[in-house]
């Protein structure tokens, strides 16, 4: 009777191996689907930002071509003044005549008035005067 029950248990163990091993393969193939899965939709994510980039990046180029290089001179009395000399000009008061850093002129306004022979400024948006020109 007892090579009868180790007949009885061998037969049962066989058939829950192979089941087991069944779900083990069928999980395998699950996983590796759950992960083509996701690799696809990473790379979808990805194509679409590289898209949008493209995209933007034509946008900004197409801005760029389309801007037009501008100069500014202005004649009176004998004299030619351009807006970068101006500019500086401007800077040199704020850091001689005002004694202020350089570093700190971020912005200026400049209001020219030929018929005062006068430039009056606005220094990021708080200091204000003239000078000659």
């Amino acid at each position: 009777m007892t090579e009868a029950k180790k007949t009885a248990k061998a037969t049962v163990k066989k058939p829950v191996a192979k089941a087991a091993a069944e779900k083990t393969v069928a999980e395998t193939t699950a996983k590796k689907t759950t992960a083509k899965t996701t690799e696809t939709k990473t790379t979808a994510a990805k194509t679409t930002a590289a898209k949008k980039t493209t995209t933007r990046t034509a946008a900004a180029k197409t801005k760029k071509a389309a801007a037009v290089k501008e100069s500014i001179s202005i004649q009176f009395a004998g004299k030619e003044y351009t807006t970068e000399q101006l500019v500086k000009i401007a800077k040199d008061v704020w850091e001689f005549d005002l004694a202020k850093d350089p570093a700190d002129f971020k912005e200026v306004q400049l209001y020219v008035k030929p018929e005062e022979a006068k430039a009056y400024y606005v220094i990021n948006g708080t200091e204000t005067g003239s000078f000659d020109i």
